[in-house]
């Protein structure tokens, strides 16, 4: 069984660290305090506990460049990472000044010149330097973005993990697709299905919906009853392990496709030539999004792109922040979920959503269900 509660292996969250060390180096930072849960995670590859939800910024994690040292936040060392010692265990404190205490014990903060953080708290911001008084504090999320953008290999295995419990779950659900049925059953039916694959943690709510025949993404009406003739988008994501996989299909409801319904799956057979032509190295995320325009079709309101790994991983590519888009380029060892979506007035849309892996020369689709 999968579990988000337990370390994750070594090779996995040395590679990690590894990758944040050389980012540490390309910004000119000596030490990184830490936050985010998906970051700590990536640095020590410990899920800590009592982290769930909205919180305030806390220094839960420090990573110090000239020695590779890492410090966590923890009151004991049961589930942290092996190589973590217990004399980097940080006690967890209410009183914020013993935390800020312990960090200023920490062999270089004293001499540490550039201290980067990926959030901030007033309290802590007039705390930290106190930590570190010779530091100027900086924004530390660039650097944590590009070590995670970048997949290791043991990484890419897990996503390929993460996604095979997608597709698993994904295919009993879609086996259970039929007239009368509602939404809610087939969406219990991919969750029954994607625990019995060893994974019991979903990556989103919206799993399963009849599309509508008048507008562009939206659930059709009719109580959330599948009829023949609908079309039903089914996006399966699990948290495997911490790693997220993606896989989104459509299908038609009453057998075979009819001609009108046969015509909008080959419109999305052409979008998806033009998106995975795009899926290379080098390539800029606005070649994403002129994909649709070269198949004739609208962009959609969610993302074209998005990256995976702990979680949402950068690069984002959307209609709705094109100077992102044109910045920034695909690079090997980049893993994306790409979305391919169109519609037809009085028939409904086709949504597919495959994982790539961008490589040296192209790229790999790392999900292997038939696009419809």
């Amino acid at each position: 069984m999968r579990t988000e509660v337990a370390p994750d292996a070594l090779a996995l969250s040395c590679g990690r660290r590894e990758r944040a060390l050389a980012q540490m180096e390309a910004h000119d930072l000596d030490v990184l305090v830490l936050g985010r849960q998906a970051n700590v995670r990536y640095l020590t590859g410990t899920p800590q506990r009592w982290m769930a939800g909205t919180r305030s910024f806390a220094p839960n994690c420090v990573l110090v460049r000239a020695s590779g040292a890492v410090h966590l936040l923890s009151s004991s060392g049961h589930g942290a990472a092996e190589d973590i010692p217990h004399d980097h265990l940080n006690e967890i404190s209410w009183n914020p000044t013993n935390i800020i205490a312990a960090l200023a014990h920490l062999d270089g903060a004293l001499s540490a010149r550039r201290v980067g953080t990926d959030a901030m708290s007033p309290m802590f911001a007039q705390l930290l330097p106190l930590a570190f008084p010779q530091a100027e504090l900086v924004d530390g999320e660039p650097a944590m973005r590009a070590a995670r953008s970048i997949k290791t290999a043991e990484e890419v295995a897990a996503l390929r993990s993460a996604v095979a419990v997608a597709e698993s779950a994904l295919a009993v659900a879609a086996g259970a697709v039929d007239d009368g049925v509602s939404e809610q059953t087939l969406v219990g039916v991919l969750m029954e299905a994607m625990s019995a694959g060893g994974d019991s943690t979903p990556a989103n709510q919206d799993v399963v919906w009849v599309t509508s025949r008048e507008h562009p993404w939206r659930h059709a009406g009719g109580g959330g009853r599948v009829r023949a003739g609908d079309l039903v988008a089914i996006s399966a994501a699990v948290l495997a392990d911490g790693y997220l996989g993606e896989v989104g299909r459509t299908f038609a409801v009453g057998g075979s496709p009819d001609t009108r319904t046969a015509a909008l799956y080959r419109r999305w057979d052409v979008l998806w030539e033009k998106l995975s032509g795009a899926c290379r190295p080098g390539a800029s995320g606005s070649a994403l999004l002129s994909a649709y325009a070269d198949a004739g079709e609208p962009l959609p309101p969610v993302p074209v792109a998005h990256g995976l790994g702990l979680g949402f991983d950068p690069p984002v590519v959307s209609a709705h922040l094109p100077q992102t888009a044109a910045s920034g380029r695909l690079e090997p060892g980049m893993v994306l979920a790409v979305t391919g979506y169109v519609f037809e007035p009085g028939l409904g849309a086709v949504l597919g959503r495959e994982t790539v892996l961008i490589t040296e020369d192209g790229h790999e689709v790392l999900t292997t269900r038939p696009s419809n």
